[in-house]
């Protein structure tokens, strides 16, 4: 079943949109999704995390992209990571990819993988590049054209302290 959302760009982040984006990091850390954090999952942790995101964005390192239910709650996001060193200025990184609990399998990961794609294209870039500890997330990059490199076990841990292997994948963006 896909519903509306509406996937916006966010420039700088206002008290709504912090709040917004804590509520969806929480959440994802809190349900075992394995984000670079563990377990217990402060506020505080994800508001510091989400301040420097922020500022990273101010200098022109990132594109933030959220996406708003029809009451206008943040119920997902994703970013794409331009830093990348001087021999890679065609390449991207999406980076955490995150959709609430209440509102998966509803079409918003999709929506926000498309709206990182063409953020990419808008900025010049021609290949991106993730990783994913999630078989559910696996599945929708294979949709959508993404291209399966290869896993590497040991990678991370989960939030509750297990090691937990990394999938990586790949997309060439049209020209």
């Amino acid at each position: 079943m896909t519903e509306r959302f509406e996937v916006r760009r966010l420039e700088a982040l206002g008290e709504h949109e912090l709040d917004g984006l804590c509520d969806v990091l929480v959440d994802c850390v809190q349900g075992g999704d394995s984000v670079g954090f563990m377990l217990p999952m402060t506020r505080a942790k994800a508001e510091a995390f989400w301040r420097g995101v922020a500022a990273s964005l101010a200098r022109g390192e990132r594109v933030l992209l959220a996406a708003f239910d029809p009451a206008g709650a943040i119920v997902g996001t994703a970013q794409v990571v331009f830093a990348q060193p001087e021999n890679q200025p065609h390449r991207g990184d999406l980076a955490k990819m995150l959709v609430h609990r209440r509102a998966r399998r509803r079409g918003v990961g999709a929506a926000l993988l498309a709206a990182c794609e063409r953020a990419a294209l808008e900025a010049g870039r021609s290949v991106l590049v993730l990783d994913t500890a999630s078989p559910d997330a696996e599945r929708l990059y294979a949709r959508g054209g993404w291209q399966l490199c290869g896993r590497i076990p040991g990678y991370a841990l989960m939030p509750d302290g297990p090691l937990c292997a990394t999938t990586i994948f790949f997309k060439s963006l049209p020209r």
